[in-house]
């Protein structure tokens, strides 16, 4: 089977599930190894379970990955999320050297990768950018929770 973008864009879906499934917003992350194609982590919202407002499904997958390889310094992987990043996890991930980013739907309110701002315009970095990969479906999560939340 050929590993693609929408292939990878499902796994980051099934870890917002996860978050929705414990009442967070449902948001969810994968990185992958660029040379092996693997997943190498995951995460997804444990903002209100942790109470850490920093918990973002981004940054908890930086942070059990660069755990796991023992630096933060990450630009041999791509990253997987289903919502824009936000500025503080546009930060985490510019910060870590993350190669490449993936992700379904804009955050016209927080994003910033091309939404609210576009932070690879004002930040020294190399980041390949990709968006509105199964954003319909990232959509239709975040819809269905805000409707059974609100």
């Amino acid at each position: 089977m050929i590993k693609d973008d929408a292939y990878f864009m499902d796994l980051a879906l099934n870890e917002a599930k996860k978050a929705a499934a414990l009442g967070e917003v449902p948001v969810g992350a994968i990185i992958v190894d660029n040379a092996t194609h693997k997943v190498v982590s995951k995460g997804h919202n444990l903002k209100e379970r942790l109470i850490d407002v920093s918990a973002h499904a981004e940054i908890v997958a930086i942070r059990k990955l660069s755990k796991k390889i023992k630096t933060y310094k990450l630009s041999n992987y791509t990253m997987y999320v289903t919502l824009e990043p936000c500025s503080m996890c546009a930060g985490a991930i510019i910060q870590s050297n993350i190669g490449r980013l993936v992700f379904g739907a804009f955050e016209p309110e927080f994003g910033a990768f091309g939404s609210r701002f576009d932070i690879t315009k004002t930040a020294s970095t190399k980041i390949v950018v990709e968006h509105s990969v199964k954003e319909i479906e990232s959509k239709n999560l975040l819809r269905e929770f805000f409707k059974e939340h609100r």
